[in-house]
């Protein structure tokens, strides 16, 4: 879905005006060019925008794109699901009760709407995660 970036949580204006700089106007342009960690770190040096906060960003925008899920994710994200990868990890019925939980049975998802949303976050995780850092040993 095409939002403005605006719509992230935590995103600056400053942040905003260094991405339309560069082109990305919405939601679906940064995922697209933010999706490989090497695309992150080649935008970082262009924008300035530490690849760590590229890398948050992009994982709310394929938050953005799981279908009905949208007026949900503030609570999705209360409940710390963060990326496709912890929307994958939920066990649907769990999930479907902490949200059931949080907004009142008449305004929850459907159980089913819950098994569809983590049977998206396979087909919608494009995000390459970033390789762990190695410790370097020091010798002295």
């Amino acid at each position: 879905m095409y939002r403005t970036l605006e719509y992230l949580r935590g995103i600056s204006s400053d942040d905003v005006a260094r991405l339309r700089a560069r082109g990305i106007r919405h939601t679906n342009q940064l995922l697209h060019r933010t999706s490989l960690a090497i695309d992150r770190d080649r935008l970082s040096k262009k924008t300035g925008i530490s690849s760590d906060r590229l890398l948050e960003f992009v994982n709310q925008c394929t938050m953005l794109e799981v279908s009905g899920m949208d007026h949900f994710l503030p609570i999705i994200r209360r409940l710390g699901i963060e990326s496709m990868g912890d929307l994958r990890a939920q066990d649907a019925r769990a999930l479907h009760t902490k949200v059931v939980d949080a907004v009142g049975l008449a305004g929850a998802p459907s159980f089913s709407d819950v098994q569809y949303w983590i049977s998206q976050a396979t087909a919608l995780d494009i995000v390459e995660a970033p390789e762990p850092k190695t410790q370097r040993a020091v010798v002295r």
